[in-house]
């Protein structure tokens, strides 16, 4: 089964959710503004895929830092960030089967089909 993280008003992670319902994907959603994000998942992540995969960079959360602060950011203050605010984590992340995706493109479809 395929966990997939995101918030629950977000248009692409509502397309990933009914794409998955279209395909007879099994899965389960997980929002992370209401449930969050543990310091153990993110730093699994972030090893996995790494700071600029997983920071989303052109949401409001990002851009509402200073400068100094988006520039100070490496893998251990991009870790407590994304713990601290979670709307930073580029969206959907679907979680399963051994894999890590990040965000829902071709490739990320294509790589759910199997």
């Amino acid at each position: 089964m395929i966990t997939v993280y995101g918030i629950r008003n977000c248009d692409t992670c509502r397309k990933a959710l009914k794409w998955l319902e279209a395909g007879g994907i099994e899965h389960r959603f997980h929002d992370f503004r209401k449930d969050g994000l543990t310091a153990t998942q993110v730093a699994v992540w972030l090893e996995d895929v790494g700071a600029a995969v997983l920071l989303n960079k052109r949401g409001k959360t990002w851009r509402n830092f200073s400068n100094a602060e988006k520039e100070s950011v490496d893998a251990g203050k991009a870790e407590a960030l994304i713990v601290a605010n979670p709307t930073l984590v580029k969206r959907p992340v679907f979680e399963g089967a051994g894999t890590l995706l990040v965000g829902f493109g071709n490739a990320q479809r294509d790589a759910l089909k199997g």
